[in-house]
C-alpha cells in the first residue's frame, strides 16, 4: 500500500485545516495511508518533508500550506525558498513531493478559493508519480 507523508503549515491555522482534511480524504480515496507533521510556517515545511523522505516506509510527500501577500515581499521569499528546497529534496531521495503551497501573492479571497483544489491536486500528484516511479 502507498503511503505519503502529509507536511503542513499551520501559519493561517484555519486554512491548514480545510486543506489537511481535503488532503486526507483525498489520499484515502486514492487508496494511501498518511501520516502528518504540522510546522510554524511554510518555511518550515522541507525540514519536516525531509524527516518523512528518509523513512523507507514513506513513498512520497505532500507539502501543504498558504503564503499571502503582505507589505513586503517576504511571502516571495518564504513560497519560493520551501518550493525550490522541496524540489531538491524531491530529487535527492527520488520521492514525489506534490506542492500543495498557495501563494505567493495572494489575497484572503484568492487563497480560500484554492483550499481544497491544491490540496486534492497535490495529492494526486504525488500518488500519480508514486505509481509511476515504482
Amino acid at each position: 500500500m502507498v503511503k505519503i507523508g502529509i507536511v503542513v503549515a499551520n501559519f493561517y491555522k484555519k486554512y491548514a485545516d480545510t486543506m489537511l482534511k481535503k488532503a486526507k480524504e483525498a489520499a484515502k480515496k486514492l487508496g494511501a495511508d498518511t501520516e502528518v507533521i504540522e510546522v510554524p510556517g511554510s518555511f518550515e515545511l522541507p525540514i519536516a518533508a525531509l524527516k518523512l523522505l528518509k523513512r523507507n516506509n514513506i513513498h512520497g510527500v505532500v507539502a501543504l500550506g498558504v503564503v499571502m501577500q503582505g507589505e513586503t515581499d517576504h511571502d516571495i521569499i518564504v513560497a519560493e525558498s520551501a518550493a525550490r528546497k522541496l524540489m531538491d529534496l524531491s530529487i535527492e531521495f527520488n520521492k514525489p513531493i506534490g506542492l500543495g503551497i498557495i501563494g505567493p501573492r495572494v489575497n484572503e479571497k484568492q487563497a480560500e478559493a484554492r483550499l481544497e483544489e491544491y490540496a486534492e491536486r497535490s495529492v494526486k500528484a504525488a500518488i500519480e508519480m508514486i505509481k509511476k516511479l515504482s
